[in-house]
Order: structure tokens, then sequence, then C-alpha cells
């Protein structure tokens, strides 16, 4: 599998992605043994960068891919993992902590229930208002002097904080939703991450399963699945949003590939800086990704595919007003 530099001081990875938090159910229930399996087939494949949060499913996706990991070499997986986001016991948001003192702790959880004596990239899930992002770095430094982390990361924050973090350490990537229906970041995001030589991970790159073949005839959600509460998946959003993918459904026809991978193969085309992370749950859906790497667009078919799906044609926020609200990225 072709393989990238994230940023200009980060690790050398996969040229896509495999995204954890869908294993542990965010949309709803998931199998164990099935997870096991996706995670062993998607290392023998070659996809090397390996995403989870210590808040999926309050442990479960760390352990779950410490266990899947035992069974292959630590040297093949780079390991990225996101923190500070808060949960009660019954899975309620309660904010986010960015102290230092609170960066170290979840650390030391993170690297036992996953099994590891390191972790390759560190990244806060969300900037903390109470803390200063220098400070929240600050932490991820030491825990790399220690020999704990290997490289800082970050997740969902704008230019304006991304300078701030750059200026302490040099940051690896930058998480950040990305995709045909999510182009916030070209505008200003974007660019600075390239100023500052900093990678993009983009996730939700299928729109979480709505640019997919998954959702075309609409969709019923369990109350426990993300998308029941997302605004892009609500009455008329979702009838407006999917006539898009059947616009895009046609292009993918006559190339005889899927949506899901038409879109992956776009947002491959925006980077050799831009690596898709894809949060499958199974080993069929896992090929289903892969083989989009096999995919060639010239720029007319992007030209084409954009013009299908405009940058501001999407209905619906990506997230409930409450949680638009907590991402620096879109102040």
């Amino acid at each position: 599998m072709n393989r990238t530099q994230l940023g200009t001081t980060g690790p050398t990875v996969s040229r896509i992605g495999l995204g954890g938090m869908g294993m542990s159910g965010a949309y709803g229930a998931s199998d164990d043994t099935e997870s096991i399996r996706t995670i062993h087939a998607a290392v023998d494949a070659g996809i090397s960068l390996v995403d989870t949060g210590d808040f999926y499913g309050a442990g479960h996706n760390e352990m779950l891919i410490g266990r899947a990991l035992k069974e292959r070499s630590r040297d093949d997986v780079a390991l990225s993992v996101k923190f500070g986001a808060l949960r009660g016991p019954d899975g309620s948001w309660q904010g986010f902590d960015g102290r230092p003192e609170a960066v170290k702790s979840a650390l030391g959880y993170s690297l036992q229930r996953l099994g590891v004596d390191h972790i390759d990239i560190y990244r806060p899930a969300r900037l903390d208002p109470n803390v200063p992002i220098e400070d929240t770095i600050g932490a991820i430094v030491d825990m790399i002097d220690a020999g704990y982390v290997r490289h800082v990361g970050l997740s969902e924050i704008g230019s304006a904080t991304l300078r701030k973090a750059a200026a302490v350490h040099p940051i690896a990537d930058l998480q950040i939703e990305y995709s045909l229906l999510s182009r916030g970041i070209e505008a200003d995001i974007l660019p600075t991450a390239r100023e500052l030589g900093v990678g993009i991970t983009a996730y939700g790159v299928l729109s979480r399963g709505l640019l997919s073949d998954t959702f075309r005839g609409g969709g019923r959600f369990a109350d426990d699945d993300f998308r029941a509460h997302s605004p892009r998946f609500q009455g008329t959003n979702l009838e407006r949003n999917l006539g898009l993918v059947e616009v895009l459904a046609s292009l993918a026809d006559e190339r005889g590939v899927t949506v899901a991978q038409l879109a992956i193969a776009w947002a491959l085309t925006r980077g050799d800086d831009i690596v898709p992370v894809i949060g499958v749950r199974t080993s069929d859906r896992l090929s289903e990704t892969s083989a989009a790497l096999d995919i060639s667009l010239s720029d007319d078919d992007v030209a084409r595919i954009e013009k299908a799906v405009p940058a501001d044609a999407v209905a619906g926020t990506r997230y409930a007003a409450a949680q638009m609200a907590q991402l620096d990225s879109e102040v």
C-alpha cells in the first residue's frame, strides 16, 4: 500500500487509515469478533494508521484495539489516540479536560488499555476553553521527552489555535472532518496547516455513511446511533442530502464503483498531505474502502464530482448545535 508522511515532522503512514469509533457503539451495536477480524485484515493489507479515542465506548475501543494488536507487530502500526473528552456513566458528554495533569493521567490509562509502551500520535479531542492550548501541548511534549509519546496531533481546532500550538512544538497532523459534504477547512484551516507543515487526517470522509449506498432508500436509526441525533440525517435535511448522493451515484455507476469508493477517491485527490481515516466495522467494508486506492481521477472527473456535490449544498450541520458550539474549528 502507498504511504505518505503526515506533515513535515510526523510519521510515515499508509495512504488511508482505520478509524475505530464505530467499533464501540457510536453507530449502534457492534461485534467484537468481527471488529478484531477487521483490524487484523487492515494491518495485513498494509493499513498502518489506526485511530481511536480513550472515550470511545468509555475505554472499550482502546481495549479492543489492544487485543487485536497483540497478534500483530507493534512496529507495523502507528497508533493515534484522542483524549480529554469527559463522559458520564450513561454516555453523556461532560465537557473536555486539557489540563496538563489530566493529559498525563489519561495517557497512563491509554497505555494500559492498549497494552503498549508508547503512542505514536497523541492529541486532545477538542480545545479546552479553560486551558491555554500551549499548556496542553507542553504536557504532551513532557511525555515525548519521557518516551511515552512520539508525535503531537490536534483535533477540530481553528487556524489561530493551530498557530499557537505549533509555536510550542511541531504538530504532526490535524484530525478534522473533511469530505465532499464538509469542506469548510478549505478556506482557512487547510492553507494554515500547509503553511505550518501540518498534515491532515480526515475523518467523516463518508459523512458517517451518508456518502455510500447504505441510506439511499432512507434510513432509521437506533437511539444509541449518533446519526439519530445528527442534523444531516433529520427529516427534510436527509431528503435533500440523499438527492446529492443520487447524483453522485450516477457518476459512480459510470465508473463501475460504489458511492463510498468515489467519495474516498475524491478525498485522496486533495493532496498527499491528507490521509482519510475510514471508520469501517466489517472486513467486507474494509475491502470496499481499500479498493478506492485503485481509482484514478482526472481533473475533469474531480470537476464533475464537485459540480454534482457543490461545497455549499449539504443540508444541516455536521453536529447538533450544542456540539457545534464546542468546536474551535467552527469559531
